[in-house]
């Protein structure tokens, strides 16, 4: 497809923004959303001038609305959606309010959803799109199940939707980073600085390429599934982990 453009909510930092910048690098046109307006600010002095940041909430659908606005007077069509952006609540049952649970919930999986019913229109046959569920959803950490719970229902959705877009060509597939160097693992809520730092040193001894992952790692995934190379697969769920996991 010529074209080729793509929006990445939650592009203004981490795996987020790096994918806006290597699809940028191929040719895509790019449109990125971020919640926080200082995330916002910093990712359009350090985006390329031509990539579209937006601010948008996925809590709210009228800013959805808005940003399918925007893109389709920018870029008419899309042909990449990568549905990253979320928010991370550690808490464990005894402590877990009604709140907490209709945060996540309503981020990570209501916005989601309605950001793909919202964006359908625009997206052209054979488009690609990559939802960010991360290794959490299937494996147990504790104090992750709001959030394990509210990526896990993307990720079970994943085979219906691709199911259902088949006949469009257009392909479904999901990312699960492991433990990545992103600014939202080293602000973990609830942790200070030297607990975060443990945790990733703690983290990368314990995985069997002794690293943690990068957003590059992450980033080059999602750009191959955007790719014609992957043009043959949908319904998907592929791991980047460096192997964390698959010890017994």
């Amino acid at each position: 497809m010529s074209a080729r453009a793509a929006l990445i909510t939650g592009g203004t930092s981490g795996i987020g923004k790096t994918t806006a910048e290597v699809l940028h690098n191929r040719g895509y046109r790019v449109a990125v959303t971020g919640q926080r307006p200082e995330s916002v600010a910093r990712a359009r002095k350090e985006l390329p001038d031509d990539i579209l940041v937006l601010r948008a909430d996925l809590r709210s659908l009228a800013d959805t609305d808005e940003v399918v606005s925007e893109v389709r007077e920018r870029f008419g069509t899309l042909t990449t959606l990568f549905l990253n952006a979320g928010i991370s609540r550690p808490v464990t049952l005894d402590v877990c309010d009604e709140a907490a649970f209709d945060e996540v919930f309503t981020v990570n999986t209501k916005g989601h959803f309605f950001t793909l019913v919202k964006t359908l229109p625009l997206l052209s046959d054979g488009a690609s799109i990559v939802v960010t569920v991360g290794i959490g959803a299937t494996r147990s950490l504790t104090g992750n199940s709001l959030t394990a719970g509210s990526r896990g229902a993307l990720l079970t959705m994943v085979p219906t939707l691709a199911l259902e877009l088949a006949p469009r060509r257009i392909r479904v597939n999901a990312v699960s980073p492991g433990y990545t160097d992103t600014p939202i693992l080293r602000a973990t809520p609830g942790m200070g600085a030297d607990d975060i730092a443990a945790m990733l040193a703690a983290a990368a001894a314990q995985n069997p390429f002794g690293r943690l992952g990068t957003p590059e790692d992450i980033a080059e995934t999602v750009a191959f599934l955007a790719s014609d190379g992957a043009a043959y697969i949908t319904g998907q769920e592929i791991v980047v982990s460096g192997g964390a996991g698959l010890a017994v």
